[in-house]
């Protein structure tokens, strides 16, 4: 069962500092584990622990594979992070929402790997800095990321956005995804054996928009250069880096298209969607490809949306 520290002291008797909130992992029964430590970025303290399996062992490894998933307390980032875990992954589970973090690791599958639970808002670059610190703390190496985290803007003409509405969906859906990699590539590049694999989510956005997207579809589309950047920076390093685009994977943001969405005709239809587990398994087999092989793009989406002839 998940070990989870609330308060000042933490259900494996050792003691924290008051202020946080964390839930590390699910352990695989038979391991025992206490925290060793603590990581602070800005002013959001993160613990981390190790497994006394062995003198010295990490959690990592007696997990196989390291991934670190954001937006890792719902939708996508929850059916990824929990297909990885069951796949036998551990799993650094980053999100702004501790409590939805809790919940993922709560679904965790008792025989996978081990799920770390750290809040962190990945438009920070110093949480973002802490997070990866936590990983390769707890871990010692990072074989995948998912760059998953995202949000969008109201559906508004886009001379109504403000400023802050344009510069939020920035934040989150591009330079979150580039401070993440950043890190993920300084890790890649430090760590032997040498290498990983980044896999970024785009969209069906990343190639034709929705009407009144302009945020969510600018940043979209600039996660794909980011992708091909990275793709042919971390070539000589052996990092991988591929991108899936998704269309309308049955998840909390599209419960909407279930009673209709805006068509570019100015029409309102009900769209189509897909087991979002689908998404699941279609990240781990581009994580589970050997380095010398990659998925660069890949488009799952519902048989049936109007993707195909959009606009």
């Amino acid at each position: 069962m998940p070990w989870i520290c609330k308060g000042s002291r933490c259900s494996t008797g050792a003691p924290g500092p008051g202020s946080h909130r964390f839930l590390p992992a699910l352990v695989p029964s038979g391991r025992t584990g206490t925290l060793s430590g603590a990581i602070s970025g800005g002013s959001r303290h993160v613990n981390v622990f190790q497994i006394n399996q062995h003198a010295g062992a990490t959690i990592g490894a007696m997990s196989g594979r390291i991934a670190l998933v954001t937006g890792a307390g719902s939708g996508i980032g929850r059916a990824v992070s929990l297909a990885m875990q069951s796949a036998g992954y551990s799993v650094v589970l980053a999100g702004r929402r501790g409590e939805e973090l809790e919940r993922t690791v709560s679904m965790a599958t008792p025989a996978g790997g081990a799920m770390l639970a750290v809040p962190a808002d990945v438009g920070d670059p110093v949480q973002v800095k802490a997070l990866f610190a936590t990983a390769k703390t707890a871990f010692g190496r990072l074989d995948v990321l998912f760059n998953n985290a995202g949000r969008g803007a109201p559906a508004i003409p886009m001379e109504d956005l403000t400023f802050e509405q344009w510069s939020e969906v920035v934040a989150v859906n591009l330079t979150g995804a580039f401070l993440c990699a950043q890190e993920a590539v300084r890790m890649m590049k430090e760590q032997r054996p040498q290498g990983g694999r980044i896999i970024n989510n785009g969209s069906i956005s990343a190639h034709v928009p929705r009407p009144n997207s302009a945020p969510y579809t600018a940043t979209k589309h600039a996660v794909t250069g980011l992708t091909r950047s990275i793709s042919l920076d971390g070539r000589n390093f052996n990092i991988a880096c591929g991108q899936i685009d998704i269309g309308n994977a049955a998840t909390e943001m599209t419960e909407r298209m279930s009673s209709g969405v805006p068509q570019a005709n100015g029409s309102i239809l009900v769209e189509p969607r897909m087991d979002v587990r689908h998404v699941g398994e279609a990240v781990l087999y581009m994580a589970n490809l050997p380095l010398d092989a990659n998925v660069e793009f890949m488009t799952v989406m519902a048989t049936a949306m109007p993707f195909i002839g959009r606009g």
